[in-house]
């Protein structure tokens, strides 16, 4: 079975980064951090998939918390 592909307007996918559709709308128009979006007309849409791999790329560490050495 086909995977359907998700795709969320700009106010949607802001929303799920947590930032304004304003935002968006200045990255796209300034190059900055190239987060993929689609066009459709003059309409922009965001795969749902491309926004978890570009979280998954600016991720800093593992989520993992390490032990800290007092002896050092």
């Amino acid at each position: 079975m086909e995977k359907q592909l998700e795709l969320l307007a700009r106010s949607q996918a802001a929303q799920y980064l947590g930032v304004q559709p304003s935002t968006l709308a200045l990255w796209a128009s300034r190059g900055r951090y190239r987060l993929p979006y689609v066009k459709v007309g003059r309409l922009v849409r965001y795969r749902r998939e491309d926004l978890e791999r570009w979280l998954r790329r600016r991720t800093v560490g593992d989520g993992r918390v390490e032990a800290i050495d007092e002896g050092a």
